[in-house]
């Protein structure tokens, strides 16, 4: 199941968005909105739903979130841009991963 988030997640909205991912939420972070879509098999999933309800596509950026951990990897094929500036799979701007972060962890950190 995937959430649109731009308040912190319950924990049954974490549990939920776990269901396609044992262990890991795909996730995918609007930088400019503050908001987060959460869950589904791929990141593409999310990304559609946010661009349905309003985010550009310059905005978006993927990762993967680890609650079990509370870490997160920056890669996704769907970060491969080069008319930004990002050649990889991995967020390389260190301002950009810094953004996508913060709003993983306000959104998805520990819920307890």
């Amino acid at each position: 199941m995937i959430h649109l988030l731009s308040r912190p997640a319950t924990p049954d909205q974490i549990e939920e968005m776990l269901q396609e991912h044992e262990g890991m939420i795909k996730i995918v972070v609007d930088i400019r909105r503050g908001i987060l879509a959460g869950g589904g098999e791929m990141h593409a999933d999310g990304e559609t739903l946010l661009l349905e309800n309003g985010s550009e596509q310059d905005d978006l950026w993927d990762a993967n979130w680890y609650p079990g951990g509370q870490r997160i990897a920056f890669e996704s094929l769907i970060n491969i841009r080069p008319a930004q500036g990002n050649r990889s799979i991995v967020i390389q701007d260190e301002s950009l991963r810094c953004q996508v972060e913060r709003l993983a962890r306000d959104l998805l950190g520990r819920t307890q």
